[in-house]
């Protein structure tokens, strides 16, 4: 080097591009399998200062009817653990509105934390989600057991554990997994027929995802291994040939308002005992999306903030593409289903604003994988049971004790966000 500087520049990430290549597009390789990828934390270094949730306050009111009608219905004065967190998720009981949010075929996901992830899901009795490309990359795993890293291994692992009449799994499916017919396999297998006979098995249809919208999964594989899969997925030695592995790319699929109708008609048509979900990227008309999915008769429609996701994707669809989770909220106002909600949502407070904008559920991702990590037998429980302690406390502060009797009326933010308020109609005023 000549000795140029560039103090006003990026000029550490123009010296790196220059030296790498396209694989700079892309997180530190090294990461890949020990990190967990999306959108900058508010207030890091590049990050962003963070959306209108979490600039928005949860404001409780001086006068509260709902108190009086449980203190009368208690005969004494209610507290935090009479609030009732149960919620219908997708078609599904829970006694928790939350979800495990879809992980699919990369590295951190596909190693036992995925299995485990699934057991104390299962044993919470919360819905899990099973993300894209696990067969084509894993196998299904109905030789030998199944094996932890297939589809087949993480369901058992969740049925196992899950008590009766609460829970329920759910299947995502993208175009590769379409080629290998994974929702066929998953509905007639005998393994799966104890969920299908008690009305938790679902299917998901991937639109899009809140890491990276417009794309389909990425992820990196071993060179051999990429020559085993090129025959499914797109391929791209972008590292480098001295580093030993390629990009992974699946297709995104394509949509149009009828084709994502007529997706929804044939699922329930060729699997009409399971649930329909739907998952919407954080796209500029996800309010016409959603409303279509819903009016095609799906169970659920789960929403991806562009703060969501796990996988791989490239830096600059992590800083800066797609909605936040909160503007997401905003355009669906006055959802006319079931909307689940997901995009760095690990605590309580985040929770609870999501509930007040109209979710139904929120979904559990990176913060799953790293509970789970930190304790593969009990993390993720803990996890959960500080997240429902947290909802009681915040709900009750707010004089209400169900979880679904939030309202936009229960939020207030500083920067002017608001979302249209419900009328028992369930049309919005705005």
């Amino acid at each position: 080097m000549s000795g140029l500087r560039a103090g006003t520049f990026p000029e550490a990430a123009v010296r790196e591009r220059a030296r790498v290549g396209a694989g700079a597009a892309f997180p530190a390789l090294e990461d890949y399998g020990r990190a967990l990828f999306g959108a900058p934390d508010a207030g890091s270094s590049g990050g962003p200062p963070g959306d209108e949730l979490d600039a928005a306050r949860l404001v409780p009111p001086v006068f509260v009817p709902e108190r009086l009608e449980k203190l009368i219905d208690l005969a004494r004065e209610p507290l935090h653990g009479d609030v009732d967190l149960g919620a219908e998720v997708g078609g599904f009981t829970s006694p928790l509105p939350v979800y495990l949010s879809a992980f699919g075929s990369t590295q951190v996901a596909s190693a036992d934390l995925g299995r485990a992830a699934g057991a104390q899901a299962g044993a919470l009795g919360v819905p899990m989600v099973i993300g894209e490309n696990v067969v084509p990359v894993n196998g299904y795993g109905r030789l030998a057991g199944g094996g932890g890293r297939s589809l087949l291994g993480r369901i058992s692992a969740y049925a196992e554990a899950v008590p009766d009449g609460v829970g329920g799994v759910v299947v995502q499916q993208s175009t590769e997994d379409a080629d290998a017919e994974v929702w066929n396999l998953v509905y007639s297998d005998p393994s799966a027929r104890p969920l299908l006979d008690s009305g938790r098995l679902g299917f998901e249809l991937k639109v899009g995802q809140g890491a990276k919208p417009g794309l389909g999964g990425l992820t990196v594989v071993s060179s051999a291994d990429g020559d085993r899969l090129s025959e499914q997925f797109a391929v791209e030695p972008v590292f480098g040939a001295e580093s030993g592995r390629v990009l992974r790319c699946a297709s995104p699929g394509t949509f149009t308002e009828e084709i994502l109708r007529q997706q929804i008609r044939l699922m329930r048509n060729n699997f009409p005992r399971a649930r329909v979900w739907v998952k919407l990227p954080p796209g500029r008309d996800v309010a016409v999306a959603a409303a279509v999915a819903w009016e095609a008769g799906a169970d659920a429609v789960t929403v991806d903030g562009a703060e969501g996701g796990s996988g791989w994707a490239p830096t600059s669809f992590l800083a800066g593409v797609g909605l936040p989770l909160a503007e997401c909220l905003r355009r669906i106002a006055g959802p006319a289903g079931c909307l689940l909600a997901s995009g760095r949502v690990w605590e309580g407070l985040r929770a609870a604003k999501c509930l007040a904008a109209g979710a139904r559920a929120v979904g559990l991702g990176r913060a799953a994988l790293i509970a789970v990590d930190e304790d593969p037998e009990a993390g993720l429980t803990r996890l959960v049971e500080c997240l429902a302690l947290e909802l009681r406390l915040l709900i009750s502060a707010l004089g209400k004790y169900r979880a679904g009797a939030l309202t936009p009326d229960d939020l207030w933010s500083p920067t002017g966000w608001t979302v249209p308020a419900r009328t028992p109609a369930g049309t919005v005023t705005r």
